[in-house]
Order: C-alpha cells, then sequence, then structure tokens
C-alpha cells in the first residue's frame, strides 16, 4: 500500500500501483561515468553551491570546497557540524560546539552567534534581507538584516526551522505541533497543533500550507488560513528529507521505497488526492533535491543510487549506481547544471551536465 492522506474529515486510501513503474529488463540510462568523485573522508550532512562550487558539509568540523581539480578542507566548528543552509552568497552552519558560523565563497568565516549556555545549535535557518534563524534547546533565535535579534521560547526543544515565503515570519517545529511567528510583531505566535512529535518543517511557495515531518513514518500538514489538518501516512521510514519543486505543484520526500510527490497545485492541496510515486526500488529513498528550474527530482537511495527523475512520466536517469553506503546529502546548483551528492561513508561526486 502506497502512502495516503488522511483529512480532519475525510480520507482516501493509496494505490497498490505507482504511476511509473519502468521495467525489471530494461536498462536505466545513466550518466554515471561522468561524475567527478570526491573522497570527502567523513559523513556528507549537507550540499551547497557558490556558483559553480560545490561544498560538501562534513558532519565533522569542516566544509569542503570541491571546484574542479582544487579541492580545499576548511575546518570550520570545534566539534559535529549539526545544520547547514545557504542563500548562494553564505553558507550558515550550527555545530555541537554551540557556534553559528557563516562561511563566504572565499572560505572567510565568522561566528555570528554562540549560545550562552554552549548548547547544541542544530537547526539554522535562512530568511528575507539577511535574516538568519537559529535555535538551541527550546529557544529559537531571530537576527534581521539589521543585526536586531528576537527569541521566542517554544513549548518543547525546537525540532525545526523554515522562513515563510513572504514577510519576516518563521516556522518552528515542536512537540505537539508548529508555529507561526512574527518576530518583529508582540502578538502571540499563531498555534497550529496535532499530538505527537514534529521534526521537520516546510511552508509551500504559496504560504497556504505549514508542514511538518514527525518521529513517526508520517508528514502532518495545515492549511493555514483555516488550520485544517492532513496527516500522510504509508511511509516506511521517518521522512527526513523534502523539497518543493520549481513550480510549487509537488512536495517531494524521502521515506519509501519509491520517490512521493505530494500536490499542492489546488487551493485544497493535497486534500483527497493521491500523491505521484515514482522510480521504485528495493532500497529506500533517503534524500531529495528538486532542480531549481525544471520538473526534475534527484533522489537518493539507501543502497546508494542517485536517479534524476521526471515528474511527468518518471523516466529517470541514473547519475549513480548501488555502492552500499546511503546517500545522506544532495544538491543542484543555482542554474541546474551541476547535480552535488555525498553518502554516509564520506564518498561523494559532482555531475556537470
Amino acid at each position: 500500500m502506497g502512502p495516503r492522506l488522511r483529512g480532519d474529515d475525510s480520507t482516501t486510501s493509496g494505490n497498490d500501483e505507482t504511476d511509473y513503474m519502468p521495467s525489471t529488463t530494461a536498462p536505466i540510462p545513466s550518466l554515471a561515468d561522468r561524475v567527478r568523485p570526491i573522497k570527502a573522508q567523513a559523513p556528507v550532512v549537507g550540499v551547497h553551491f557558490f556558483g559553480s562550487t560545490p561544498v560538501f558539509v562534513l558532519g565533522e568540523q569542516a566544509l569542503l570546497f570541491a571546484p574542479d581539480g582544487k579541492e580545499a578542507l576548511l575546518p570550520i566548528h570545534g566539534g559535529g557540524i549539526l545544520a547547514s543552509v545557504s542563500d548562494g552568497k553564505r553558507i550558515v552552519t550550527g555545530g555541537d560546539d554551540g557556534k553559528l558560523i557563516a562561511t563566504s565563497a572565499d572560505g572567510a568565516h565568522d561566528v555570528i552567534a554562540t549560545d550562552d549556555k554552549k548548547r547544541w545549535i542544530d537547526q539554522v535557518a535562512l530568511g528575507p534581507d539577511g535574516a538568519v534563524a537559529w535555535s538551541a534547546g527550546k529557544t529559537a533565535h531571530v537576527r534581521t538584516g539589521k543585526g536586531e535579534v528576537r527569541s521566542f521560547e517554544a513549548p518543547s526543544t525546537v525540532a525545526g526551522l523554515c522562513f515563510a515565503p513572504k514577510g519576516l515570519r518563521l516556522a518552528i517545529a515542536h512537540y505537539n505541533g508548529a508555529s507561526l511567528w512574527f518576530p518583529n510583531a508582540a502578538a502571540a505566535p499563531a498555534k497550529f497543533e496535532w499530538k505527537g512529535s514534529h521534526l521537520g518543517v516546510t511552508i509551500s511557495p504559496d504560504g497556504k500550507f505549514l508542514m511538518t515531518t514527525m518521529q513517526e513514518a508520517t508528514l502532518h500538514g495545515w492549511r493555514i488560513a483555516d488550520a485544517k489538518n492532513m496527516r500522510m501516512s504509508g511511509y516506511s521510514a521517518r521522512v527526513r528529507s523534502f523539497g518543493w519543486t520549481a513550480d510549487g505543484d509537488y512536495l517531494a520526500t524521502s521515506g519509501s521505497e519509491q520517490l512521493i510527490l505530494w500536490p499542492f497545485d489546488g487551493k485544497d492541496g493535497p486534500m483527497g488526492r493521491q500523491p505521484k510515486m515514482l522510480a521504485p526500488s528495493q532500497a529506500r529513498v533517503t534524500a531529495v533535491a528538486c532542480h531549481p528550474k525544471q520538473p526534475v527530482v534527484a533522489a537518493g537511495y539507501g543502497d546508494g543510487t542517485v536517479l534524476m527523475v521526471r515528474i511527468e512520466d518518471g523516466a529517470p536517469i541514473a547519475a549513480r549506481a548501488a555502492h552500499g553506503d546511503p546517500v545522506s546529502a544532495i544538491g543542484w546548483d543555482a542554474a541546474g547544471r551541476i547535480l552535488a551528492f555525498g553518502t554516509e561513508s564520506g564518498d561523494a561526486g559532482v555531475l556537470a551536465l
């Protein structure tokens, strides 16, 4: 049974058939021989780009800049790197050393915040006009582009952060739901409640839907206007990676033995509708990255496979064959011409299209 959605007043069941099931005998076209291999020497926990230069965020202290033929390791933290985000101009990382560090394309890096209790900084987000958000324990912080800092005490440990697509508004995932906070307003944050442990959080590009991943193998969501609930179940594992397609019509997710894309192209989003289920495999999807311009999603799998999947018909092209170690991070450059990926064992690759 595939993933299915349950609204607060409706239930739909998933199809046993996927939208696209390739022939088990037809070979998948491959560009794997064009991949430039990278030995990161540590688990890759993030992939970002400065222009055409891929930067691999390593789980242990450092960033690995990987322009063609000139790889350079840049230690920046005094311990593990727990979270990273980039706007193409800077990479902001949070670490278990209690520091929030911004790194620029030339390798210069500055500590932009520290936790006074030396707690882990394990959630980060970038917002409009240079704003940055981070969390330590139950406290979420926002520093505006003008340098003003605001803080909010969540009901429990902050487990996810993201900015809304318009305005200075921050979504905060925590136990039993999520909050939407205007750092520049005195009003209390809007609360969206659902029992359980909510982890990652994202807001649809049109600003209409708030979505969270959960400790269980489900997604939960709310239509922001009326807080109507959506529960997407049927995954085989916790959803750890997600992303919006360039047109905002789909939310791509990991957590199943196929690439799951929930439709958000109508006023009710995925309510009463089925997801697309593409590129099925014996291994589970572990990381996803939507192409910045085209209806294509890159998906990494638990066996090390990397596929580029066309949404329209599910047609896949392989960027990496199965190598046994799970893909842990994947990303595109802003132009959508370079794909980079990394694994839990530190193997990585760069594919120029």
